[in-house]
């Protein structure tokens, strides 16, 4: 069904770009502003190439939002379609090559390709119901006519990636596939800085380089924060790496000693992971790690902090909680776990559902087990030893010290 929904998309793309082409006159193909554009483009990815890497590895399974829509959006108003078909694929083209150094899977960028070209085509459908030259209508019919455009281009493409998102990832809620709804934010200001530039385009075409700098300092000043958390975050699982577990634990500890509170900590290990990899091979490996992760974080409140610390391996911090109530949110942790049914591709490419899953649990408390995070951590590890070599599949809690 997916592969079905992917090829139907790219065959409509390519239908739509086959047709606008046969219609186009040569004489309507701008080439300064084509030319214009897609250098735009590739500087832009050049210089924001670092950032792009590390937000398209935590994205994994829910939107991408990138600034390219500056580019291509000024590509609906000033390019006629075959034109903007070519800004398109140069732009995705050179992502894959050198952004993505040809990591990414190739029919997803060649799908995300064919998504925005129907984003373009619809949004230039838009534009002509009001004039065949769009950035000649002015006035309040102006300002209409973009934001028509502008909406119908996010909708398009944003309804596409998501359709696909959800049909990939059926075990997971809907709702992950939405994405944030600042990312949304991003799009909406590129399609904005885009009318802006392919007015000025239009006008003063010698300025257009100067915009250049204006979408670099915006990118980086919207992304950096999202480049921060995907900096800390575990790319497999999109759960935050130990690093960053261990400074939030540490300053936890340390607000929880003046206010005289409690910290839980959960170390969990999934019992007999070697044997997924082996039978179906690391991708359904990565699966498996996914869907626990997941697990994990729709089992514990909102602001308790889930974490991985390698392997097969996972943290837990629990703030303000008693022993009984780390036992007790261990225990459904464990049983969300067991209840998981995860379809994965095996090595030959064929789904399989892998189930049966256990975990064993180590649960410590701060300060009856320990009275620093490294003791704290030893005593819940030595906690999970004691849950593996009882049988496996199973709570241990760590004894109190005082």
């Amino acid at each position: 069904m997916v592969l079905a929904y992917v090829v139907t998309v790219v065959v409509l793309a390519s239908l739509v770009t086959l047709a606008t082409a046969w219609r186009t006159p040569a004489e309507a193909l701008t080439w300064t502003p084509f030319l214009l554009l897609a250098g735009g483009a590739v500087l832009h990815l050049e210089a924001a190439q670092g950032i792009e890497r590390i937000r398209e590895i935590s994205r994994e399974g829910s939107p991408h939002a990138h600034m390219q829509s500056v580019w291509l959006f000024a590509g609906v108003l000033v390019l006629p379609t075959p034109l903007l078909v070519a800004l398109i694929c140069i732009s995705y083209l050179h992502a894959w090559l050198r952004v993505y150094k040809r990591r990414a899977v190739l029919f997803r960028k060649v799908f995300s390709a064919a998504t925005v070209v129907l984003a373009c085509a619809a949004a230039q459908l838009i534009l002509r119901f009001f004039s065949n030259r769009p950035l000649d209508v002015d006035g309040p019919l102006g300002l209409l006519a973009l934001t028509g455009a502008g909406l119908v281009y996010w909708l398009v493409n944003y309804a596409l990636v998501v359709g696909a998102i959800v049909m990939t990832n059926r075990d997971q809620p809907a709702r992950a596939a939405l994405g944030n709804a600042s990312d949304q934010l991003i799009i909406l200001a590129s399609i904005g800085l885009g009318s802006v530039l392919a007015i000025m385009m239009t006008s003063r075409p010698w300025l257009t380089p100067l915009l250049l700098l204006t979408v670099l300092a915006l990118h980086m000043g919207l992304l950096l924060p999202q480049f921060r958390v995907a900096a800390r975050t575990d790319s497999k699982t999109g759960l935050v790496d130990a690093t960053f577990w261990h400074d939030v634990a540490g300053r936890e500890i340390e607000r929880a000693r003046r206010l005289l509170s409690t910290v839980g900590v959960l170390i969990l290990d999934l019992d007999h992971f070697k044997q997924i990899n082996d039978t179906y091979g690391h991708l359904a490996g990565d699966r498996v790690l996914r869907a626990v992760a997941d697990a994990l974080k729709h089992s514990v409140r909102s602001y308790d902090l889930v974490g991985r610390f390698g392997g097969e391996e996972f943290a837990v911090l629990l703030p303000g909680v008693s022993t009984e109530e780390v036992r007790a949110t261990a225990e459904r942790i464990r049983f969300e776990i067991a209840s998981l049914h995860i379809v994965a591709l095996d090595r030959l490419g064929e789904s399989q559902v892998v189930a049966g899953l256990t975990a064993s649990v180590g649960a410590a408390v701060f300060p009856d087990s320990a009275t620093d995070l490294s003791p704290l951590l030893l005593a819940a590890d030595e906690a999970l030893y004691q849950a593996k070599n009882n049988g496996r599949d199973r709570v241990a809690t760590a004894a109190a010290t005082r």
